[in-house]
């Protein structure tokens, strides 16, 4: 946790952000594997994690605006659980670490939320995304499942974003550990990849080295010769020469922080001619990217800019024509590049997307595009602030089924070379990605500098040998 101070300033903010009511906070559970006592690693909410630093599973909390109190819901261990999983505070003792003093059972908070609602007292709930805490709300507050996300508060969902968006000074440190974790883990895989090796074989080993630093995975790892599969979980490949190894994976601090990157590599020690111009490219959209980030620019225009940067290179190899202006806003370059150039950061990877991603990354006056293929994948269009975190991570993915469709309906023609693609046809993909603060001046990138231009990676490989 951090210092008690941290807990009670950001509840402290909170209250002033919403006038009126009960603020209603989920923890989350242990969710089962395959039988009730196995389950999956627990993961604290993150807004729950953010306010009370409690990562603890069957915990709830109200904050009453009205009233000034606010109360934690949870029970103490029992003797059956000291046996079973140990101790090493007591949950009064971790209330009085984030500052709370009132601490009731987790049964209570059923009947608190059942007198409010008899007093006819706004009860401020966030869109839960947990199937257990969805069945709990429903009944408490006499909703059917399908009915909490439109009475989720808007208040409050609102309040909770613009606090979370704005990273405090512990928070930038958290964010820079799990960065340069992740660049320490991403430069041993580059250094250990051989061919012969199996995709899991990497892949234990960045969880292993993840477990080890503290932490755990911020997400699943992304381990493949299978690049322009967006979000590959697929383990089950052998790598070989030829072929290039795209690694999406970042550290979560033991506080929940997360860090996000991606590096490309080959399998052998270079890349082929024909990587190493797409890999450029990619790069080059990536360096005009950042390069742009500052407080005030719009993160739709980095993204159309990198996609620009895309276009323009892919036509100076062949697979795209015409003009770059005209493709881009017609969307054809997203026969390459399907997915958003970024997204927010923090204690989640894709920063509070529970939340709703119309709220955290657009605004009532920049909507989402949510038709045109690409753009609807973006994940944050809206103007930066400083103290925002958030990734760059432009990419090329030829897709085979994709050249198929669209070839077959001749759909961009005049922007796209079908006959050049289909030399490319198994390719993969390529992607770079790192994480970035947003400064008073521009920005900076967290953690540490990790291998990212083909000659830096080459030397990296050669040595592996």
């Amino acid at each position: 946790m951090f210092e008690k101070k941290v807990y009670l300033q950001r509840r402290a903010t909170l209250k002033s952000k919403v006038n009126s009511g009960i603020l209603l906070f989920l923890g989350n559970e242990e969710s089962p594997m395959n039988y009730k006592d196995n389950t999956y690693h627990f993961r604290q909410d993150s807004t729950f994690l953010y306010y009370f630093g409690i990562s603890e599973p069957s915990l709830g909390a109200i904050i009453d605006l009205d009233e000034d109190e606010i109360i934690l819901f949870g029970d103490e261990m029992g003797i059956d659980d000291i046996v079973w999983m140990g101790r090493q505070k007591t949950l009064e003792e971790k209330s009085l670490d984030a500052g709370l003093t009132k601490v009731l059972p987790y049964a209570k908070l059923n009947t608190y939320v059942k007198q409010y609602l008899g007093k006819n007292r706004e009860v401020h709930f966030l869109p839960p995304y947990r199937s257990e805490n969805k069945i709990k709300l429903a009944n408490w507050l006499n909703l059917s499942i399908d009915q909490l996300k439109e009475k989720a508060s808007l208040s409050f969902i609102k309040a909770v974003i613009s606090q979370r968006s704005v990273k405090s000074i512990e928070e930038i440190d958290e964010l820079d550990r799990a960065a340069a974790i992740s660049a320490d883990i991403h430069l041993m895989v580059m250094q250990q990849a051989k061919p012969g090796m199996y995709e899991r074989e990497l892949a234990a080993k960045i969880q292993g080295a993840a477990l080890a630093s503290g932490g755990n995975l911020a997400y699943p790892v992304i381990l493949t010769v299978r690049g322009e599969i967006l979000h590959n979980h697929y383990h089950g490949n052998q790598l070989r020469e030829g072929q290039l190894v795209l690694n999406d994976s970042g550290v979560e601090t033991a506080l929940g922080y997360a860090g996000d990157l991606t590096r490309t590599f080959p399998v052998g020690k270079k890349f082929t001619a024909e990587q190493k111009d797409v890999y450029d490219i990619v790069l080059n959209a990536y360096t005009h990217g950042k390069d742009l980030l500052a407080p005030g620019v719009r993160y739709l225009d980095v993204h159309l800019v990198s996609c620009k940067m895309l276009a323009q290179g892919l036509k100076d190899i062949g697979l795209m024509k015409g003009n770059i202006d005209d493709a881009v806003q017609a969307g054809a370059h997203a026969m390459f590049f399907q997915c958003g150039t970024g997204h927010m950061m923090g204690l989640d990877v894709h920063d509070m997307e529970d939340l709703g991603e119309q709220y955290v990354g657009y605004t009532d006056e920049l909507t989402k595009n949510t038709t045109q293929f690409g753009l609807k994948s973006l994940r944050l269009g809206k103007a930066l602030e400083t103290g925002y975190v958030l990734t760059v991570e432009p990419g090329v993915y030829i897709i085979p089924e994709l050249i198929d469709r669209w070839k077959a309906a001749n759909q961009f023609a005049e922007f796209i070379n079908y006959d050049k693609l289909e030399q490319f046809r198994n390719f993969s993909g390529i992607r770079v990605e790192d994480d970035f603060l947003i400064t008073e001046n521009g920005s900076r990138m967290l953690g540490k500098h990790l291998a990212i231009t083909t000659e830096e990676i080459e030397s990296i490989r050669s040595e592996a040998y």
